[in-house]
């Protein structure tokens, strides 16, 4: 299996340093993969002028899955919006056709006490978040600044979606309900918006085709109240770009920590792009405290997702579940006066964890 790895920005390099770590344990253990490393964000702006060069996205393009750390910084802001770290990101998503994008929210029993909310609220908490990535108002065309008649400066984007696009991520998020408890959330803005109505009409349509697996629909007003007010009862949540980007952060700091949480991000043949859905963390970058736990479980979705191998994504998570048991923590999962481990630590305690699953 060919893995393209982009570390990106910030605390990406020290992230995935360690993940990339856990992949050459496997390795030793006989999973064939090979890895080769590309810039991508401000490292490659720095580099080459382009957060996206063409070296990286032929890269990304032959491999078989892309492991990611993270884009952007306060020193690239004042660049022009087509140079920006971000612009990476979405370019390489739209390039790859990574049209649906996973992400899991999981409260460790170890950590319920570190969530936002009440530890009752959340114990046992194991929701899946399905946001479609290529549409909405992220990329709906026309978009831009103009000046208004009367001087006043003004900015537009356009919200869209065709029926084949939600048609396609309604499909991915029945055939994963399935998987699980069999139940779908689906939520739009109904209400108001003409994209959510036929949102809502053509996942209604796909339903019927999945009579196992039950669903309901929510505004995402009422969505957001109720991840806080009662997070368990959801299980698979559907819903666009821009919602799906809100409601999925929102989702993880139910779990304690955004540094937990990993993300996939799949074409129609589960080609991925796997990531943390934290950021860059500039102020922490090069301190070697930072969390690598999200970007190592974003290797387990790898494996199992691009490389079918549910047997070596099964391990990592085993992995991971067994060090916070152990009672190690880095800075942003410890409780106030607790002992913490660095990124390196951390890191190498997965990696000792794994080798103890064969003793």
């Amino acid at each position: 299996m060919k893995i393209a790895v982009l570390p990106g920005d910030g605390i990406g390099p020290e992230i995935v340093e360690q993940a990339m770590q856990v992949l050459l344990a496997l390795r030793t253990d006989g999973v064939r993969v090979e890895m080769e490393t590309a810039p991508i964000g401000g490292a490659a702006h720095d580099a080459t002028g382009d957060p996206l060069p063409a070296s990286t996205l032929a890269l990304a393009e032959a491999a078989d899955a892309v492991l990611m750390g993270a884009v952007g910084g306060p020193k690239y802001d004042t660049l022009p919006r087509a140079e920006r770290p971000e612009q990476g990101l979405l370019r390489i998503r739209k390039a790859l056709g990574l049209f649906t994008n996973l992400r899991p929210a999981i409260v460790y029993p170890e950590l319920a006490d570190a969530s936002s909310l009440k530890p009752e609220l959340v114990a046992g908490l194991d929701l899946m978040i399905l946001r479609e990535l290529t549409g909405d108002i992220y990329f709906g065309q026309p978009r831009g600044r103009r000046t208004l008649d009367n001087g006043e400066p003004e900015g537009f984007d356009t919200m869209k979606y065709s029926a084949s696009e939600i048609r396609r991520i309604a499909h991915v998020g029945f055939a994963i309900a399935r998987k699980r408890s069999r139940r779908l959330c689906s939520v739009d803005k109904a209400n108001v918006l003409d994209t959510s109505i036929l949102w809502r009409e053509v996942v209604t349509e796909v339903g019927a085709a999945y009579p196992d697996v039950e669903l309901s629909h929510m505004y995402v007003d009422n969505a957001a109240m109720q991840l806080v007010r009662a997070p368990k009862q959801f299980d698979v949540m559907l819903t666009g770009n821009m919602f799906g980007d809100i409601l999925s952060d929102e989702a993880s700091m139910l779990t304690g920590s955004i540094g937990l949480l990993p993300s996939a991000s799949l074409d129609a043949n589960n080609k991925g792009l796997y990531e943390p859905i934290h950021g860059s963390a500039p102020d922490i970058a090069g301190k070697g405290v930072a969390n690598p736990l999200a970007t190592i479980l974003s290797v387990a979705m790898l494996l199992r997702y691009s490389g079918n191998d549910e047997t070596s994504a099964d391990r990592i998570e085993r992995a991971v579940r067994q060090v916070l048991s152990d009672g190690l923590r880095t800075a942003d999962i410890a409780r106030p006066g607790e002992s913490t481990v660095g990124s390196a630590q951390m890191g190498a305690a997965v990696v000792a964890a794994l080798a103890r699953q064969h003793r």
